[in-house]
Order: C-alpha cells, then structure tokens, then sequence
C-alpha cells in the first residue's frame, strides 16, 4: 500500500560556484524560503547532505533501482536538520547544521521537501576546498513564472510503510543511551573491519579500550549492529569528523536484535544513522509507537503541548510541562504522541525532542497499521472482557487471555506475543484491551 506524493519546485536544485540552491516544496507554504548564508565546511557539509541523500535513494535489503524520496529539511532557531529514509524502511539517516556549520539567517521555521537531483548530487560530489560556501534552501523569487518550463513536478509513491517508519524510529530513539565515543582515526579503523556491503549478519560492537570489538553475541553494554553495510553513508565524512557516538538501549545477555544509532561529529555538522534491529526489519514492523497511537488518554495532553510547540532547536520538557500546566512524565507521554504524527523527532546527541511537521499526512502512520487497525476494530465489537489484571479478548474463532505485569508491560497467549513477546511492540489483542481500559475508565470518569 502506498501514496502518492507530488513535489512541485520552481526550478531544480543546483550546486556550483555560486553556491547550493536548494530547492523547495510544500510545508508551511508551497515553496517556503528557510535560510540564506554561508557554509562554514563546505565540503564536509556536501559529503553529509550525500549521505542523507544516498539513503534517500538506496534500498538496502533487497536492492533494486534507486527511489527518488526526496530528503526533508526543517529551519528552527539556529540550525538545519535534514532527514531521510532508507526505501526498504530500515535506516533513518538526520545530518544537523549545527550553529558553528552556519553563517547566515535561518529566514523560516518549519519542514519541507528538498529536491535532490542527479545533476545536484554530482555538483556536490566536487565541491572541495576551505572557503565558505553559499547556501539558499529555498526559491530566491517565490513569484517565478510557471511558463518558463522550469517548473519541476515529481510523483512519488511512498509506501504506507515508509511514513510509518518515521513515527517509530523517534521511540525507539528516546531510550537510547551513550555506549562509546571514538576518535576519527579509531572510527575509520573500525569502519574499515566491518564486513561488506552484502553481509546481513547481525553483531554486537562491544566497547573494548578506545576502540570497539565485534562479537557475535549479545553482552550487557553491547551495540547492536545488524547489517554493518549499512554503516556505508558514514565514510564520506568520515575525513572531516572529530568523533563517531554510538547510542543504543540497555541489552541483557542473550538479548534479541535491537535499533541503534551512529553519529559523525565534525563539530559544525552531526550525520546520524539509525539502524533497524535487522537488515530485513523495516523500523515500520517494530510497533514501539503504538501504545502512544492506541493511548486515548493522552491525546488531550498531546493538543495541549502541540499547541505550545515554538522552534527552539530542542524542546525542553521542564519548561513545557511549567508552560502547560502538566507533569513532565504526562509532557513526554504527549510528546512521544505527537511524535507518532511526524510532529517531533528525538536527537540523541542532545537527549531531547525538536520540533518538525512532516510534509505528509502522518495520520496515515495510525490508519494504515495493520495491528492497529485489527485492534481498534476489535474494541469496537466488544470482543474485549476487562477482568482486575487480566482480559480475555476473542478473535475470530479463537479467544486470548491478555494479562498485566508487575511492570505494566501485557503479555498475551496468541502465537505473535509467543514468537515475539513484546520484543516488536504488543500484539493487536493487547493493543485491543488497551483500548478498550482506557474507554472504561473515560467512561466511569
């Protein structure tokens, strides 16, 4: 299942010695104007807008003919954060133009699509040498005629799939943690060890001295790294970087394939990779957003925050929880909500949401997940009976005991929760009984 996208620029993205002009479509107007100055690391910040654009264009599992998923960029108070996903859903990869990479005015707040273009893509290619580099993301004459043929039409589809990727890998991101920094010499001994493109093995990179040790085993601090070819969009700014982080969660011995991120710091830029817990797992399948999607409860708190969103580059949770009148825990549950929406990202170099509004209905994130949809329908028919902890839910011809433990988390009796349990987000049953709590405790409210 997918969806068309239509991008319509006033003319193509172009680099060269005038600078890179970036070329806009959609967001807070059709062709919104975001920043105009300089580029204090020209060719590190070519090498990084490549990266995200190769992801853009590559499908990692499965390769077949480049896509033409068009980056998104989003202005806030003092940087760029350019995103994209990968064809096949499974890295997510966000270079951030940080204060020191900028010298210029960031014109506009919000998020739009930016044409990246053959012919732009090998203009950046080229772009070397220590002089600042112009920069223009958006149109210089927002009144261009559209009869000079150089308007720019795209269609794409997005496949449903692809947007819900977005809402997913910002959960996950938020309980990563800080596992081991590596200076550039030792990143670029690392990354040269991994095995190549085609290798879909998933390994462990064990912190080990100031370097990193592969293993094939999970152990307690270990990053998991599964499909380690997928690391290849790194190497282009590898040279200009000062450090590589590597974030993930807490993981026991003996645990399952996880996320993970991996990010180059050049000082003025940050080009961050996130990888899915396998090569073949899109971030679509993982399921961590839908307890935020089925919460009914938190979605007056999450109008509520949304509203008092402003474009600082992070948003401080202390700050919007004073600003709203609510907890910070009632604050991050609404953020992790509208992050479900495309309304919030999580950058773990800061361990902070930021606010951006996707260019696409991110609503469709919530209507086209199968468990999700399977178990709204099932709440509705009253297949749900709530009993103290437990909850029997029937589904189809079979029933299922739902059951809460000490720890909040359900666990369930169907062959999904069996195979899985719980390491993929809940099965739609446990979503149903969710659902169906929170309706009851509405009710009698």
């Amino acid at each position: 299942m997918s969806v068309v996208q239509q991008y319509r620029y006033l003319a193509p993205s172009t680099a060269g010695d005038g600078g890179v002009d970036l070329q806009t479509c959609g967001g807070p107007a059709a062709n919104p104007r975001f920043f105009a100055g300089f580029l204090t690391t020209p060719a590190a910040a070519a090498a990084g807008l490549l990266a995200v654009a190769d992801v853009a264009r590559t499908r990692y599992f499965q390769p077949r003919d480049p896509a033409s998923l068009d980056p998104v960029v989003t202005g806030s108070a003092d940087r760029l954060r350019f995103e994209s996903f990968s064809g096949c859903c499974g890295v997510y990869a966000r270079l951030d133009a940080l204060p020191a990479g900028l010298d210029g005015e960031v014109l506009g707040h919000g998020t739009t699509n930016v044409d990246v273009n053959p012919p732009l893509r090998e203009a950046l290619a080229r772009i070397a040498g220590l002089d600042p580099l112009h920069l223009s993301v958006g149109p210089d004459d927002l009144t261009a005629s559209t009869l000079d043929g150089t308007v720019v039409e795209k269609k794409v589809p997005l496949p449903a799939r692809w947007l819900r990727g977005f809402a997913e890998v910002q959960v996950l991101s938020a309980g990563f943690d800080l596992r081991a920094e590596l200076t550039a010499a030792e990143a670029g001994a690392f990354l040269r060890r991994l095995p190549g493109a085609n290798d879909r093995s998933v390994l462990w990179a064990v912190p080990a001295g100031r370097s990193l040790r592969l293993t094939s085993r999970p152990v307690p601090g270990a990053v998991c790294l599964a499909g380690a070819g997928r690391l290849a969009a790194l190497r282009g700014l590898l040279r200009h970087s000062r450090s590589l982080r590597v974030y993930g969660p807490p993981v026991p011995a003996g645990s399952p394939p996880v996320a993970s991120a991996w990010e180059l710091d050049t000082g003025a830029l940050r080009l961050t990779l996130t990888l899915s817990p396998e090569p073949h797992r899109g971030f679509s399948g993982e399921g961590a957003a839908l307890a935020s999607l089925a919460g009914d409860d938190v979605a007056d708190d999450a109008e509520l925050v949304g509203a008092l969103l402003s474009w600082d580059p992070t948003i401080d949770v202390a700050d919007l929880a004073a600003a709203a009148g609510l907890e910070p825990g009632r604050v991050r549950a609404a953020l992790a909500q509208l992050g479900t929406a495309g309304r919030v990202g999580y950058d773990v170099a800061d361990a902070a949401y930021f606010h951006r509004v996707l260019p696409y209905d991110a609503a469709r994130a919530e209507r086209d997940n199968p468990r999700l949809v399977g178990a709204r329908a099932l709440a509705e028919s009253g297949a749900v009976t709530l009993d103290g902890s437990a909850a029997t839910v029937r589904s189809g011809d079979q029933t299922y005991r739902v059951r809460r433990l000490p720890d909040g988390a359900l666990t369930c009796t169907c062959p999904w929760w069996a195979k899985h349990r719980g390491g993929r987000g809940p099965c739609k049953h446990a979503l149903a009984v969710t659902i169906a709590a929170a309706t009851a405790t509405a009710g009698t409210a």
